[in-house]
């Protein structure tokens, strides 16, 4: 989302100072003493606009801590200030205690509405991103710290491009052996003992980034499983590495004590690097990874609920016949039909208007492609999950009057 320079970013390049806005001349620390903003002066600072009550602030804010920590250790010129959407001043202050940084006060809602405002902020959490002389120069840094971390500050088009061209340059000379061996290991692990990386090559691997505490994950491990087994039986050279995602040893250990697959060693870090390395934008996520030792495609999930097992290898040239025998398959559907359960009106989509990528509201799996869509409220639900639903709505309708039956029959006697 690029912002245009207006707000404080344009107040600033009138020789305005950045913090006249504010109607206060101090912010809090976490612990509550008042910290003069003559102390932001000349760093980059990150406004960050988060709430205790959305799941993905309270992921992200440890997140923002590590790197906030690695980055004053260096001693870099960086400062992060808290904006706060919480409910009240308790919430503020249990979030508030959680972070390293400073934060305008709570009761200064008048600043926290400007703020708001000037940036444009339609979501959170968000990491607006101002240089040393208080100009606007990102404003995704949330996406650009979980990305690189400290390696991102200072934030600037230059790092940006230099980070860019750095991965593109590691995914260009990407093999198998590289994306596994970090920290000089040379073998994966399996339930029973341990298997060299080498074995794998030559194989399309998929690497599974996954979680115990994640709901969706519990269901799409199961529906992998299957896939994978089915596979197996047919002797195609296809192998799944877990990645864990996991908060602890103990999480990762039950969480892999459910998957017939392979595994890495628990190493967080590691873990971590990979996710940034694919840029992950949340679990479970499946990357399919050729036998030349490339990325095939990050959709690997996607692909699997739509096509099952038939999805392998997951090339484009095996989608695309998918594609079209879906496309085929679609036109014996009816273009719409009444979800009971839903109450409104499904519409027949493709693709191409409106029909994806999306989270099918009947099994939450994701979906792309064809899809069943309310176009008034948005509620779209895979094609195999509209038949189902048609069924059991038909399958209702002819209950009830079997039963209207019944109960004349009963009635007669």
């Amino acid at each position: 989302m690029a912002a245009p320079k207006t707000g404080l970013a344009a107040a600033t390049e009138d020789g305005i100072d950045l913090f006249t806005v504010l109607s206060t001349d101090f912010l809090l620390s976490p612990s509550g003493n008042k910290v003069d903003l003559k102390e932001l002066e000349g760093k980059t600072i990150g406004l960050y606009f988060a709430a205790n009550w959305y799941s993905k602030c309270e992921t992200f804010t440890p997140v923002l801590a590590r790197v906030y920590h690695q980055l004053k250790e260096l001693g870099s010129e960086f400062e992060v200030v808290y904006v706060s959407s919480d409910e009240d001043h308790a919430s503020f202050e249990r979030f508030h205690s959680l972070m390293l940084w400073p934060a305008i006060p709570f009761s200064d809602l008048k600043s926290r509405r400007s703020l708001t405002q000037r940036f444009q902020i339609e979501g959170i959490p968000s990491l607006i991103i101002l240089n040393s002389k208080g100009e606007l120069i990102r404003t995704d840094g949330v996406e650009l710290v979980n990305r690189y971390e400290c390696r991102a500050f200072p934030f600037t088009s230059e790092r940006m491009a230099e980070l860019e061209a750095d991965e593109k340059a590691k995914h260009a000379s990407q093999t198998l052996e590289k994306l596994l061996s970090l920290h000089g290991r040379d073998c994966v692990i399996s339930h029973e003992q341990q298997v060299p990386i080498s074995k794998l090559v030559g194989k399309t691997v998929g690497l599974y980034f996954s979680a115990q505490e994640c709901l969706p994950c519990t269901k799409f491990t199961s529906k992998l499983a299957s896939i994978y087994d089915n596979l197996k039986e047919k002797n195609e050279e296809f192998e799944i590495v877990f990645v864990s995602m996991d908060k602890d040893e103990a999480g990762y250990l039950q969480c892999y004590s459910e998957m017939p697959w392979l595994a890495l060693p628990y190493n967080d870090e590691s873990s971590r690097a990979l996710a940034r390395y694919f840029d992950l934008q949340g679990i479970p996520a499946l990357i399919i990874i050729g036998p030349d030792g490339k990325t095939v495609t990050k959709e690997g999930r996607n692909l699997i609920n739509l096509h099952l097992e038939m999805a392998f290898p997951f090339t484009e040239a095996q989608i695309r016949l998918l594609q079209e025998k879906l496309d085929e398959e679609a036109k014996g559907y009816p273009s719409t039909f009444h979800h009971v359960g839903h109450r409104h009106i499904l519409n027949l989509v493709s693709e191409n208007r409106g029909g994806g990528p999306y989270i099918c509201c009947e099994c939450e799996e994701q979906g792309l492609g064809w899809a069943y869509q309310c176009l008034g409220c948005g509620y779209e639900i895979h094609l195999k999950c509209g038949r189902e639903a048609e069924g059991e709505s038909t399958g209702t309708k002819q209950a009830e009057t079997d039963n209207s039956s019944c109960a004349f029959s009963s009635s007669g006697l």
